[in-house]
């Protein structure tokens, strides 16, 4: 079981440093956009 543990942690981790880069790549207006997005999805929450 602990092998498909690592298996997603490892997944998890891929994805976070692509998003990391592309996120990295950003204008700023398209970074508000993206937290504009993520905040009333409620990804993200400033309080």
């Amino acid at each position: 079981m602990a092998h498909f543990g690592q298996s997603d942690d490892f997944r998890r981790d891929e994805l976070i440093r692509i998003i990391e880069h592309s996120v990295e790549n950003l204008t700023l207006a398209e970074l508000e956009a993206l937290y504009y997005y993520m905040t009333t999805k409620s990804y993200i929450n400033d309080n």
